[in-house]
């Protein structure tokens, strides 16, 4: 699909400022044409056709081309002599041959995410404003009809128009920097993480250092968990939702600076594992000093039950998945738990599954561990990770083996 922006002329942009400054200017730690662009390749947009006045210097969109984050778009100047207005039918005349059938509008500052930019579908009609976003179809322009309408959906997002809006651009980021499968305890979180995190997209931290930081605070957690007294309980308790909280911020991080990897996936899901057995051997071993053996059998199978897990999940994501987008495991995982709704333990474990997620874990245990019922916990999850491995083996046979992938394919297309 294709794009058009059209940037102001010199006159305009120097009202707001310094034109490169206006154009570059840092949002969410991303320059603000070169952000605006790539939000939309994320949508699914491939070639960008910018319609530049001849009197702002050419270099400043030279060096958004060039960024690394726009390596996937192909970016094609046309000069424009004067300011480009697109309530013209004449202007719009002029460009016709380089227009695709569809395209869409992108207003040069206007700062959305890729879901509201996807979710537009191509207009047959003049839209109201052209301050916003609006997916066109080529002959709505360059017919001889002139009407308007009204019942557009209004795309979500924030124009940038002077440096006082992009505090509010940023907010409006790290609002929505979340994903669509976020559940309440995620949404949670995120709501803590959103400061700390604006903060750090103007800085040179990157996702994965923020990865680690959560690991070093787990660790952390686990020694307080060893300790063995309810006053290092709870500290441990509550480092650990600190470091579900870093698990937040590292995909948050990832998304608003668009960083997003295959590795930054696997290397998150390793710690997290690492995570989770550095806090049960901290567990184990507090309640093994406090109430004796019986802990260290249920630990036993704890850890038994989270290494298994690990191997069966680790082995289920790869053949539910290509290796470059890993991230999608979670969300294949539900479509094809929710197209077998009609089979019983789809239908349970599809209500439970959340409650293995580090972000739905960090709340009960610490729950657990103030009203002191670590020793619960610790059998519950011993409990849960040894289902956990099974219900993922029985999935991997469900769903992926040829016939039965076949046959939900088949079902998935009748729907």
């Amino acid at each position: 699909m294709q794009a058009v922006l059209a940037i102001p002329d010199l006159a305009t942009l120097r009202n707001i400022g310094d034109p490169a400054q206006v154009l570059t200017q840092n949002v969410a730690g991303v320059p603000l044409l070169a952000r605006v662009i790539a939000t939309a390749t994320r949508a699914g947009v491939d070639s960008v056709l910018v319609i530049w006045p001849e009197d702002v210097s050419s270099a400043i969109l030279a060096s958004c081309a060039e960024s690394p984050l726009l390596k996937n778009v192909r970016v094609d100047k046309l000069v424009w002599t004067n300011a480009f207005d697109p309530r013209s039918a004449a202007n719009w005349a002029i460009i016709a041959a380089r227009l695709e059938d569809e395209f869409l509008w992108l207003p040069w500052n206007w700062i959305t995410h890729k879901r509201a930019l996807a979710r537009l579908t191509p207009s047959p009609a003049l839209p109201v404003t052209w301050q916003r976003p609006v997916a066109l179809e080529k002959g709505a322009i360059v017919s001889d009809t002139n009407f308007r309408v009204s019942s557009l959906r209004q795309t979500q997002g924030v124009p940038v128009t002077s440096p006082t809006t992009v505090p509010d651009a940023e907010r409006f980021l790290v609002a929505h920097s979340g994903k669509p499968t976020d559940g309440i305890y995620s949404n949670f979180n995120r709501r803590l993480c959103r400061p700390a995190v604006r903060l750090l997209t103007h800085t040179r931290v990157t996702p994965n250092a923020i990865t680690l930081a959560g690991l070093l605070v787990a660790i952390a957690a686990a020694l307080l968990f060893a300790r063995g007294s309810y006053a290092s309980y709870v500290a441990g308790a509550l480092l650990f939702f600190l470091s579900g909280l870093f698990d937040e911020m590292d995909g948050m991080m990832a998304r608003l600076k668009f960083c997003e990897s295959a590795f930054g996936t696997w290397f998150e899901g390793f710690v997290d594992n690492l995570t989770y057995l550095a806090v049960f051997a901290g567990i184990i071993v507090g309640l093994h000093r406090r109430y004796g053996s019986w802990a260290l059998k249920y630990g036993i199978a704890l850890i038994i039950g989270s290494v298994f897990s690990v191997v069966v999940i680790g082995l289920q994501r790869k053949l539910a998945t290509s290796p470059d987008r890993p991230h999608e495991y979670a969300g294949k995982m539900n479509r094809l738990m929710e197209a077998d709704s009609s089979n019983l333990v789809s239908k349970i474990v599809r209500q439970i599954h959340i409650f293995v997620k580090k972000g739905v874990l960090v709340h009960y245990l610490l729950i657990f561990t103030l009203l002191g019922g670590l020793p619960v916990f610790l059998w519950l999850a011993a409990l849960g990770s040894n289902l956990t491995w099974i219900f993922a083996l029985y999935f991997t046979r469900r769903f992926f083996h040829r016939p039965s992938l076949e046959a939900m394919g088949n079902t998935q297309k009748a729907a």
